[in-house]
């Protein structure tokens, strides 16, 4: 098989990683907080500190459940085909 197959199956998993992290943000940004909707940054009511907690909590669950998402997209591939679907050796060497 193609590495070509990973590109289509890679998007899809990442939509449906995007999504899954929504919703868990969502979750853990009312355990933090207690609201249910996260600030937006020109909300004139939310102040600095909130503002920033919310972009560092969500920047880090998105970022947790994509390389999540993309590592076990490329280990499933691999065992269904045998063939890495990335970067198979240290590219700064």
């Amino acid at each position: 098989m193609s590495k070509l197959l990973y590109r289509p199956l890679g998007m899809l998993f990442s939509v449906l990683g995007g999504l899954a992290a929504s919703k868990l943000f969502g979750q853990v940004w009312k355990l933090i907080s207690g609201d249910k909707v996260a600030p937006n940054p020109t909300q004139r009511d939310r102040g600095w500190g909130e503002v920033l907690l919310a972009a560092t909590v969500q920047g880090a669950i998105f970022g947790l459940v994509k390389a999540a998402i993309d590592r076990g997209g490329a280990t499933g591939y691999d065992k269904l085909t045998g063939e890495w679907p990335g970067e198979t050796e240290d590219v700064d060497k």
